[in-house]
């Protein structure tokens, strides 16, 4: 088969692949309010391709191979519009790369700085579909963020690698007593901001660092912070820290999550998570109470696959100190 006769036959493939789910999933995520949802994940294995909607918007992406042909992925972008009725103009194409060396996640891909509100349940988040890898909303957590919202009342919440601050405003919303978001990307910390603005729920109360995480655990740490609630949801690598030392979610887990352990109060709960696709948990190796894994229930429908785990989650009950 010629190669545009097979790219043309994975196009339709994807297509109708895309256009099923989508009958299937639209009318109950709309009762719901859920704007945001994903449609195909690599079930097909020929077609490397993730398809997410953003409420009349695509983003299609490719994961990124060695043999990736330039024509592949517009071709896959185009039928997936056509079979949803969806413009050009609101198609927006990736290459998603995995591992170490493939760049940070808040790298710029293009300058349009568009930002569209987006519903998930009674909370709005601003997304840039064009601009970066990421549009600055991971749904695969949004039933994480609810358990959050619903332990958040009269808690001191802390939200570590914040990125756009959706968790923050779960637990804002929930009446958490405080909130202290954290992440060493001065973009995010400028999303947290506005997404909290968004659903008026800006106030002194809900505070932003921009710092990275171990100097701020350090610094917390000497400063005698306390918190009740936090989540920890850090990228599998990363190679900001230090130029000479990688991050290394498999290798440094312990001990970041035992610094954090350092300032929550006794029976507080830590929510860690991680989307490295080889991680192993070694309970043994970090000093808490208790260690319970709720990927199953952190999971919605539209992101369980046969061949991946979107994430995995841990509910984590400290001991405090």
């Amino acid at each position: 088969m010629k190669t545009s006769e097979k790219y043309q036959e994975q196009a339709q493939m994807l297509a109708n692949r895309v256009k099923k789910r989508f009958k299937h999933l639209y009318t109950r995520f709309t009762k719901q309010n859920l704007q945001v949802f994903r449609l195909y994940d690599w079930d097909i294995p020929e077609i490397r391709a993730v398809v997410d909607w953003y409420a009349g918007h695509l983003v299609v992406a490719e994961y990124a191979r060695k043999q990736s042909e330039p024509d592949w992925l517009p071709q896959m972008g185009r039928a997936v519009a056509q079979a949803l009725d969806v413009p050009q103009e609101n198609l927006h194409l990736k290459i998603r790369k995995a591992g170490i060396k493939d760049g940070t996640r808040y790298q710029r891909i293009n300058t349009k700085n568009k930002k569209i509100p987006m519903w998930e349940r009674d909370l709005q988040f601003l997304v840039n579909p064009s601009d970066y890898v990421d549009t600055g909303l991971f749904s695969d957590h949004r039933d994480t963020r609810m358990m959050v919202r619903q332990m958040a009342r009269d808690k001191d919440f802390l939200n570590l690698y914040c990125y756009t601050g959706a968790f923050t405003c779960y637990a804002a919303k929930g009446g958490a007593a405080s909130t202290l978001s954290v992440d060493r990307s001065e973009t995010a910390i400028t999303w947290v901001k506005e997404n909290l603005a968004l659903n008026n729920l800006s106030a002194p109360c809900h505070s932003q660092v921009r710092m990275d995480t171990f100097d701020f655990l350090k610094k917390a740490l000497w400063l005698k912070h306390r918190y009740d609630l936090a989540v920890v949801d850090p990228p599998s690598y990363s190679t900001t820290r230090m130029a000479d030392k990688h991050f290394d979610i498999a290798k440094d887990y312990p001990f970041l999550l035992n610094q954090v352990f350092k300032l929550m109060r006794p029976g507080s709960t830590v929510f860690f998570s991680t989307n490295h696709q080889n991680f192993s948990m070694a309970e043994n190796r970090l000093d808490a109470a208790d260690i319970k894994e709720i990927t199953r229930e952190t999971i919605p429908e539209d992101y369980i696959s046969k061949k991946k785990q979107i994430h995995r989650c841990w509910q984590i009950t400290c001991q405090g100190q």
